[in-house]
């Protein structure tokens, strides 16, 4: 069973098993209530059987006469961040997601997650990890453990935790142990899919292959980061600066220990006293508008740094959203044993 399964019940059960059902959910007590083509048809709550024991109803009677019959909930593919936002506000805490038939494939509950957002993600782990040599000689590098799960896994738990259950993993290099681990995502309530490349495609290429992709918006990652970063607030900060691609970048900053002159060609113009300047590395994270894709070359090596010259040469809006938490590139053996520390002080 997926977990969010344990909210739904068939509207043909009994009050006595409801009962039962809302009990075992404990602070999470709600019912969504399906026909027998797993249509969404109402909710239940230990409140609306009270009400309906009040009223006169009881035990033999049926769930219909308790139900509250237009429940609140969302379509996939069909809704808009803000109005995730609002519904959270408002403390509708647990809802479900439909598909196009009305039937649910998914269970919003705030309590346990962090957002719902409408993005697919497609996580690159394809790649040989040499540097990691001898660890990735039979084990895929995203298959590493840091903790007590394999460096993927951290990623797509955080994925999770924000409501992007839509995703696609592309492998290669030992793919199939990675196929094998996560299988379609089920135990998780996730959707997962894979791209296999048949040879490499870069860090963008296999984007190409990502086919039926549901939302608007695409994010793209490494498979090899840990990071805390808030997947809500970067899709945020992507709709507010109407951009058609957007780069998570690690601020960087340099500290000069002299005076600096400032010059126009060979005058002088003044002077900066230790001055610390901020660069920008590309943090293997980036958010586009699904329709970016028709850019990339079909099943061609092609990277994402390609991709932003690409989309610049174009006249398509390309921005950086500089990441302030925790960020960490797990390349070499030393990032691989900062990691192993990290995750035992920081919370992802």
């Amino acid at each position: 069973m997926r977990p969010f399964e344990r909210h739904i019940a068939n509207i043909n059960i009994g009050v006595k098993e409801a009962l039962k059902m809302l009990d075992k959910l404990a602070s999470d007590a709600i019912l969504f209530l399906v026909d027998d083509k797993e249509k969404l048809i109402g909710s239940l709550t230990d409140g609306d059987l009270r009400r309906g024991f009040i009223d006169g109803l009881g035990f033999e009677d049926h769930l219909k006469k308790f139900i509250q019959p237009n429940p609140k909930f969302i379509q996939q593919g069909k809704y808009h961040l803000r109005e995730i936002i609002a519904l959270r506000k408002k403390f509708f805490t647990i809802f479900p997601v439909v598909n196009a038939s009305m039937q649910i494939i998914n269970v919003v509950n705030f309590q346990h997650q962090k957002s719902y957002l409408p993005i697919d993600a497609l996580i690159m782990a394809g790649g040989r990890g040499e540097r990691l040599k001898p660890l990735t000689d039979k084990v895929p590098k995203p298959l590493l453990l840091v903790g007590e799960k394999p460096i993927i896994e951290h990623n797509i738990d955080r994925l999770n935790s924000f409501g992007i259950d839509d995703i696609w993993i592309s492998v290669r290099y030992l793919g199939q142990q990675i196929m094998q681990y996560f299988e379609d995502g089920r135990d998780k309530a996730l959707r997962i899919n894979y791209v296999v490349e048949s040879k490499a495609l870069g860090t963008a290429g296999s984007l190409s292959l990502a086919k039926n992709l549901i939302h608007d918006h695409v994010l793209l990652m490494n498979s090899d980061l840990l990071t805390d970063i808030n997947f809500e607030d970067l899709f945020l900060f992507f709709e507010e600066q109407e951009a058609d691609f957007v780069v998570a970048c690690i601020p960087y900053q340099v500290n000069v220990p002299y005076a600096v002159m400032e010059t126009s060609g060979s005058l002088v113009t003044g002077f900066k006293e230790k001055p610390t300047y901020t660069h920008y590395s590309n943090a293997g994270i980036y958010l586009m508008k699904r329709e970016v894709i028709d850019h990339i070359p079909n099943n061609q090596p092609y990277n994402a740094t390609d991709l932003m010259e690409d989309l610049i040469k174009a006249g398509k809006k390309v921005v950086a959203y500089p990441l302030v938490g925790y960020w960490l590139d797990i390349g070499k053996h030393e990032d691989y044993k900062k990691a192993q520390l990290d995750i035992k002080h920081i919370k992802f």
